[in-house]
């Protein structure tokens, strides 16, 4: 049975009402997910419910949370002009004459504007949108939306003009990564840099109130390296130690006495997971968690990491790249971590 095909492009372009046209660029926010569909199926509990547990998750182990997507919602009449240029588009299409037994998914690649993603649902009638809404094929589904997020920050920042640090952190580290314009040292020695990305301003967004004022949005990344001896060096407990000692002499905070340190309460305790860089050469180990900063008894602030560790084959080297986001938590963190996990996916040797 054949539930998820990937469309040929001869399909794509006799396709009724779509195109294919070059030089049109992605529209809406990061961390959007577009759902086109009839008011009557976006208005139904249960397949709300459905669309929310398969395309909604969380990034853990942050606090607030921190979705990978929020459902927005267009009608197929009103799915018309720059909206069809949206990032990330599912079109669900209810067809009675539908012969198949289940409900179908299909990808189709840069329908309507470069670099979209864009999947399409078709059922005969509710119960096997719901069926196919409920079944492990959408986790690919999710997967998909979710790679191509962190994908198109990787090869906008590649285009980006920043030379002078990549070829720093070459030098330094025998890596190369790919950075937001605008991005630079704040700090370096021979095993640590801390790169900051240009200030972000976003509304701060108040409950009942609406986007109110603009707060500002702290984000950059630290890499550092340390000698690799063995693999115990390599369990989250060891990296978290090693993690301490690297910021607690590299990030010193504004108010003496105070440096950046990792929040070890159960709600956010760090998690780490096995992965690879965008392209599979560099298999290692990301970490996500949050930190604040501690060395005096007083309330600080602080706010999320995203790292990512690996041996490095030819300097034996433990490199990490650690990206942090210092944001209100009055605004989403979901497009600054996308910018995070960009960075650290796209991480190659040199």
């Amino acid at each position: 049975m054949r539930i998820l095909t990937v469309l040929s492009s001869i399909f794509l372009l006799l396709s009724c009402g779509r195109y294919k046209d070059d030089g049109l660029q992605v529209t809406g926010k990061i961390g959007e997910l577009l759902i086109v569909a009839d008011d009557e199926i976006w208005e139904s509990p249960e397949i709300k419910k459905a669309l929310d547990s398969s395309m909604t998750r969380f990034i853990m182990p942050y606090f607030p949370d921190v979705s990978t997507f929020e459902l927005v919602h267009r009608n197929h009449t009103t799915f018309d002009g720059g909206i069809k240029r949206h990032r990330n588009v599912l079109v669900i299409n209810i067809v009675p004459g539908y012969g198949k037994k289940t409900a179908e998914l299909n990808v189709i690649k840069d329908a309507w504007a470069y670099d979209q993603a864009i999947m399409e649902i078709n059922a005969k009638d509710k119960k096997q949108l719901i069926d196919l809404l409920k079944s492990k094929t959408m986790d690919k589904a999710h997967d998909y939306f979710d790679q191509s997020e962190w994908k198109r920050l990787i090869a906008r920042f590649s285009e980006e003009e920043n030379s002078h640090v990549q070829q720093n952190v070459k030098q330094t580290f025998g890596i190369d990564v790919q950075l937001p314009d605008g991005s630079g040292i704040v700090s370096s020695n021979k095993n640590f840099y801390r790169i900051e990305f240009p200030p972000a301003s976003r509304p701060i967004e108040f409950p009942n109130i609406g986007k109110q004022d603009v707060g500002t949005i702290w984000e950059g990344v630290m890499i550092y390296q340390y000698d690799f001896i063995d693999s115990s060096q390599l369990t989250l407990e060891s990296l978290l130690r090693a993690r301490d000692t690297m910021l607690r002499y590299n990030v010193p905070h504004e108010t003496e006495g105070l440096y950046m340190g990792t929040q070890y309460v159960k709600l956010v305790y760090p998690e780490m997971t096995k992965t690879t860089n965008v392209d599979g050469s560099v298999s290692g180990l990301e970490m996500r968690g949050m930190f604040h900063f501690v060395g005096k008894k007083m309330h600080t602030t602080g706010g999320a990491f995203w790292a990512f560790h690996f041996v490095h084959p030819r300097t034996k080297k433990i490199i990490c790249i650690s990206g942090y986001v210092d944001a209100p938590s009055t605004t989403s963190w979901t497009h600054f971590l996308r910018e995070i996990q960009a960075v650290w996916k796209s991480v190659k040797l040199v």
